[in-house]
């Protein structure tokens, strides 16, 4: 049976490549709202994050997801990052 490839993405906060399930996704909709996408299949622009407060803190310092998504990220989804981070390092 054929291997399939596991896709690489990139870290917004440590510039990483790391494999797709391993990263949270932030996506804005084509309507332009910004939510975190936890299957990783919504459409839109997306930007990759680790499942790590180190790597969430340097990208809201260098501002490397507004970048990515091309538009202000709101207090909001930060906030839902830390929960989603959290509750990954809480569940193993």
């Amino acid at each position: 049976m054929k291997q399939r490839k596991e896709p690489i993405r990139m870290c917004a906060g440590c510039r990483e490549g790391r494999p797709k399930k391993e990263l949270v996704r932030v996506v804005r909709s084509p309507e332009g709202e910004i939510s975190v996408d936890l299957t990783g299949k919504k459409s839109g622009r997306g930007a990759y994050i680790c499942r790590d407060a180190e790597c969430l803190k340097k990208a809201r310092k260098s501002r490397s997801l507004e970048r990515a998504l091309e538009c202000a990220v709101s207090e909001e989804i930060y906030l839902r990052l830390e929960r989603e981070i959290e509750g990954a390092a809480a569940n193993g």
